[in-house]
């Protein structure tokens, strides 16, 4: 019977990572294609239109918006209608909460350096976290509440949304080589997943 529990776990444990991923990549795939391919039926004629067309759209106008985005003109368009959101009750905690994680993966607004080990008071404990403020930012809240010699530090939680964003000096901090998007899937999975070993500077 142990046997058995312990091959059902293994097999689970193999198994369930990739059929979520098949699906999720399936559910974008099919939403995509939803949307779009209305358009593109009325745009073309009907025998042009063959399925999967409205992906390589989708593609391609992601790949449109982000070079174009290189100028100002058009960065402020397309961050346009992420301004109307961000203005809309409800909404707005949504979308900012999306975009900021979408951020942080990406790393964008991060230097080289925002990966730290942050060592706690009298203790040799160090746990990982994301510099994500310093001082000297102007018009913003955070920065403003932060001196000179501190930084902002997010430490995200192991099998959770969530973490806590902790002010600290920079010498309670130790850059590590490696990129947010890392960090923060080596914390989430409690560390239990194949990653490359960080280098301590």
């Amino acid at each position: 019977m142990k046997l058995f529990v312990r091959s059902l776990l293994k097999g689970l444990a193999i198994l369930l990572p990739l059929i979520i991923t098949i699906e999720l990549i399936r559910w974008l795939l099919r939403t995509v294609e939803s949307s779009l391919s209305p358009v593109l039926e009325v745009v073309l004629p009907n025998q042009w239109y063959l399925p999967g067309m409205a992906i390589i759209c989708f593609i391609l106008l992601c790949v449109f918006i982000g070079f174009s985005a290189r100028w100002k003109s058009f960065d402020w368009l397309w961050s346009l209608p992420g301004k109307v959101m961000m203005k809309i009750p409800g909404t707005k905690q949504i979308y900012g909460i999306m975009q900021d994680v979408i951020d942080v993966m990406s790393g964008k607004n991060f230097a080289d350096e925002s990966v730290v080990l942050v060592q706690l008071p009298q203790s040799k404990v160090e746990l990982i976290g994301i510099v994500t403020k310093k001082s000297g930012i102007k018009n913003d809240r955070m920065s403003s509440l932060i001196e000179d010699d501190h930084i902002a530090v997010f430490l995200p939680m192991a099998y959770n949304v969530g973490g806590y964003t902790i002010i600290v000096p920079r010498s309670c901090t130790k850059n590590i080589d490696m990129k947010p998007a890392e960090a923060l899937q080596l914390v989430l999975s409690g560390g239990l997943g194949s990653s490359n070993m960080p280098k301590k500077n």
